[in-house]
């Protein structure tokens, strides 16, 4: 089944691709510059998980039915991140740097995940906002895996 879109879900697709693109390069590059394995291992998944919301997006920009399925394997385990913390002087430094890296994507899924909301609303066809409110709540939960790996290595305290 061919989807219609509208010219306003046309553009506000765009968009989102727009934003999934830098959302993939982003945890990519992160992956490479992280020093916990564990992070390094959070951040390659979160970009797959980016990578099939970019490919899902430009299914349906070219009319086609979105192929919502992916696996969120290893998504509960990564989420409830380690209570290790380092101690030397190199660790701590490593650990500032995962910190900044891990506040800046952490901050772009918290803006993401507000573009989808405006795109969830003014979504006509129910395929389109359907598919548009899973991926924002994926974005919910990459985001809520940043966090809980941020407070569970004091990144990220809750007083």
């Amino acid at each position: 089944m061919q989807l219609q879109l509208s010219q306003k879900e046309r553009m506000l697709l765009e968009d989102e691709k727009h934003q999934e693109e830098i959302c993939v390069q982003k945890y990519q590059n992160y992956a490479q510059q992280a020093h916990d394995p564990q992070l390094k291992q959070i951040f390659n998944q979160l970009a797959t998980e980016e990578q099939h919301h970019y490919d899902t997006i430009n299914q349906m920009l070219q009319g086609q039915q979105p192929n919502m399925s992916h696996g969120q394997q290893g998504q509960q385990g990564m989420a409830q991140g380690g209570q290790t913390q380092q101690s030397s002087f190199q660790g701590a430094m490593s650990n500032q740097g995962d910190a900044v890296l891990c506040s800046d994507l952490l901050a772009t899924e918290k803006y993401v995940s507000s573009t989808y909301d405006t795109a969830v609303f003014e979504a006509v066809n129910p395929v389109v906002r359907q598919a548009l409110q899973h991926i924002q709540q994926d974005e919910q939960q990459h985001g809520q895996q940043l966090f809980n790996y941020m407070h569970s290595h004091g990144m990220y305290p809750v007083k």
